[in-house]
């Protein structure tokens, strides 16, 4: 019997996926009109969207995990820059972003995300999901911005929470399964 100490690195996925998906969930029930922006959700953006993100990429990239370090640090960096581009403009010496400067942000974003979803192809079909909606997602927070026709940010809101409600869902199935140890949530 050997007294040695196995260690098990965490998986840092669910921990990523549950800051990226109840900071959209929240963020889009706003942009879909149920309730007003507040520090409420400025706050889960700084929190979950931001940090449990940040926290989940570095442990990603100790890893080894190039994709998950990559996506996890940049979309935490991006929840905490739509925070302060939210909040405190001058805080930077620049003016508050109008809506042609946000639409450019978003389209930067989703090409981004596009790529990224490129790189899901070779997982599983609930991380494609997550993906591909969230460069809808960007799509249409761009148009909306660019144009300013606000019918495009309601369905931007409700494709968002259905957006988050998918990383959640990937993020508790990576949970069970890993506390099950075999698949139990279809991925």
């Amino acid at each position: 019997m050997s007294d040695e100490v196995v260690k098990k690195e965490a998986n840092a996925g669910p921990l990523g996926l549950l800051g990226f998906g109840m900071t959209t969930i929240l963020l889009n029930i706003h942009n879909a009109g149920v309730i007003e922006m507040s520090v409420m959700i400025l706050a889960m953006g700084i929190c979950m969207g931001g940090l449990a993100q940040f926290i989940a990429g570095l442990m990603e990239f100790k890893a080894g995990n190039t994709f998950g370090a990559t996506a996890f640090t940049s979309y935490g960096l991006f929840w905490w820059s739509l925070v302060i581009i939210l909040v405190n403009p001058e805080w930077l010496g620049g003016a508050g972003a109008d809506g042609r400067s946000l639409g450019f942000y978003m389209l930067l974003w989703c090409i981004y995300t596009f790529f990224m979803y490129i790189g899901t192809l070779k997982a599983n079909h609930a991380t494609q999901v997550v993906f591909l909606t969230l460069a809808i997602l960007f799509l249409l927070l761009a148009l909306e911005n660019f144009t300013g026709i606000g019918v495009i940010g309601i369905i931007a809101g409700i494709e968002g929470i259905f957006c988050g409600a998918s990383a959640v869902y990937t993020a508790v199935a990576g949970i069970v399964d890993g506390e099950f140890d075999r698949p139990v949530m279809p991925m």
